[in-house]
């Protein structure tokens, strides 16, 4: 891919232009939801093109009005059944390969960012927000725990009482609130966003690439030092969720715009 090519690739928008590798969600019909196929995608393009040493930045956004509302589960419903573990190890290879790319990573977040869409917009080193925007942990409103590292990711940023809040709750955390809380960089107009994430991915592609790469590295590892624990965590007890009843009447509840009757 050269500097004035865009591609296409398993529901994403990939370009790059002058360091700056744009990475889009492009499923705007299941409000960038992503599926197994995606979420490979994604995490190929993370570990691979994005390490390259034409990239200085990496770019995350959703199409259409949301940045990404978590796993599609009409497509988990309706697609072969997929082993629970598959599917945390996609979706923590993805996580993992921000935390750990040399390059920083900015999220514009236009909408919603649910589920593990919440997990990738706050793993990136700079979260820019719309008004609009609003972050989700919603994992328990269908019979599961957070996971994409949202169980460390968010306490790190607001406390442990916000964090609770968010994941025993389900509730939603609007933009203004969650930058009042520390969660994300800043909220900007809706007219401002794109531009002011232009400016500073510039910024950035035009400053010192070993001394970002450095300082990137030296916060990351004072505030998520214990990532893997947590994912590994998250692994496990949601690999027992996914398996169970309470998680099938969750979808099934979700899919049909229901509340769900838990049993257990």
């Amino acid at each position: 891919m050269t500097d004035v090519e865009a591609e296409r690739v398993e529901g994403l928008l990939v370009d790059l232009a002058d360091g700056i590798l744009r990475v889009t969600i492009a499923r705007p019909d299941r409000m960038n939801a992503l599926d197994i196929d995606s979420m490979r995608a994604l995490g190929d393009l993370l570990e691979g093109r994005a390490r390259e040493r034409d990239v200085r930045v990496v770019v995350l956004a959703g199409e259409g009005g949301a940045f990404c509302t978590g796993a599609d589960l009409i497509a988990a419903s309706s697609g072969p059944g997929t082993d629970p573990r598959v599917v945390m190890d996609t979706a923590n290879r993805v996580i993992r390969a921000i935390l750990t790319l040399p390059s920083p990573v900015l999220a514009r977040v236009d909408g919603a960012a649910a589920g593990v869409g919440a997990s990738l917009a706050l793993a990136a080193d700079l979260t820019y927000a719309a008004p609009s925007a609003y972050f989700l942990l919603a994992f328990v409103n269908v019979g599961l725990m957070p996971d994409g590292g949202s169980s460390l990711l968010v306490p790190a940023a607001v406390g442990r009482a916000r964090a609770a809040e968010m994941a025993l709750l389900g509730e939603r955390l609007g933009a203004v609130d969650a930058h009042a809380a520390g969660l994300i960089t800043r909220v900007l107009p809706p007219d401002d966003l794109a531009a002011h994430v232009d400016a500073v991915a510039a910024t950035l592609a035009a400053g010192p690439r070993r001394a970002i790469e450095l300082t990137k590295r030296s916060l990351t590892a004072a505030t998520l030092d214990r990532v893997e624990e947590a994912l590994a965590r998250e692994t496990e007890g949601q690999a027992e969720l996914l398996g169970s009843a309470d998680f099938r009447e969750g979808a099934a509840a979700m899919l049909a715009r229901r509340r769900p009757r838990f049993g257990s």
